[in-house]
């Protein structure tokens, strides 16, 4: 016979409050949703609503009224966002290998160096002079190579992770004969995958949600990524609300539609990432915040 488990109150009570936590974060996210899909007279008259009086799609149609411009700018994000997270992880993993080794003489002068980057920064000018020293100027590369220089946040967040593991793995591993290239890439990488996954979740915001290096060092159209190309559209739309009245009259600009599209649209691979690389975020985050 098959006996039932019962739910004590706390239990439950714990339940009832992480599921109303839950919808209220929920909630903005279905807000942003619907909005999204509301007449822009609507909300002029009646502000954001979960229930609009009226639907509409022309935010989406005013987004994807160039729709190549705008598949082309996806594909350049994914492009920039795979290949910056996975290049940046590997620098970021190496430099904390190398500043957890206790084998390296200076490491602790170095860690200093790294520290420092956090709080002071070179400036705006040092840092375009030196991408158009670079040749990163109308390329590619331009996207991924400026953000690429480790957030040495994330560095101390794996380098205090890597000294939590047992020092003896190193110690045999080089009585084996491996190298510290080996060591890193077979035995430390593999344990370190919670904060290796949480510092990749990291880069993959940032280099998502970058505009700055197309709007500064990027001419060509074809390069430009889709929150660029998103921010262009926003800045022409409320450029033409700007307009004498009765320019636009005939049509009213789906301004606040639009915003809220942009960000239904933004967010989406992110949010497709983020589950798969969640179990390992809060562990990762805790372990390498508290270690070392």
């Amino acid at each position: 016979m098959r006996t039932q488990r019962r739910i004590s109150f706390s239990t439950a009570t714990i339940y009832a409050a992480l599921t109303l936590f839950a919808a209220a974060c929920l909630l903005p996210v279905l807000l942003t949703l619907m909005v999204s899909v509301t007449q822009e007279d609507s909300i002029v008259n009646n502000g954001y609503s979960l229930f609009p009086a009226a639907f509409s799609l022309d935010g989406y149609r005013t987004i994807f009224a160039n729709g190549a411009l705008i598949f082309r700018g996806y594909a350049v994000s994914i492009f920039v966002t795979a290949a910056g997270s996975l290049l940046a992880l590997v620098v970021t993993a190496l430099a904390a290998y190398t500043m957890s080794n206790p084998n390296v003489k200076y490491r602790h002068f170095l860690a200093l160096y790294f520290f420092i980057t956090m709080l002071f920064q070179g400036g705006l000018v040092p840092w375009y002079l030196m991408c158009t020293k670079l040749g990163l100027t109308s390329n590619i590369l331009a996207l991924i190579v400026p953000n690429l220089m480790f957030n040495a946040f994330n560095m101390f967040l794996v380098k205090n992770f890597m000294e939590s593991l047992p020092s003896a793995l190193r110690e045999s591993a080089y009585i084996d004969g491996a190298n510290d290239l080996r060591i890193a890439f077979r035995i430390y990488m593999p344990l370190c995958l919670p904060v290796l996954a949480t510092v990749t979740l990291f880069y993959a915001l940032a280099y998502w949600n970058d505009w700055f290096n197309a709007i500064m060092l990027l001419d060509d159209k074809k390069l430009y990524p889709l929150q660029y190309i998103l921010f262009q559209l926003r800045s022409n739309i409320q450029m033409l609300e700007m307009l004498p009245t009765g320019a636009n009259a005939a049509y009213t600009l789906p301004a606040e539609s639009a915003k809220m599209a942009t960000v239904v649209i933004t967010i989406g691979p992110i949010v497709f990432l983020y589950p798969y690389l969640q179990r390992y975020f809060v562990k990762g985050l805790v372990i390498g915040s508290v270690k070392g």
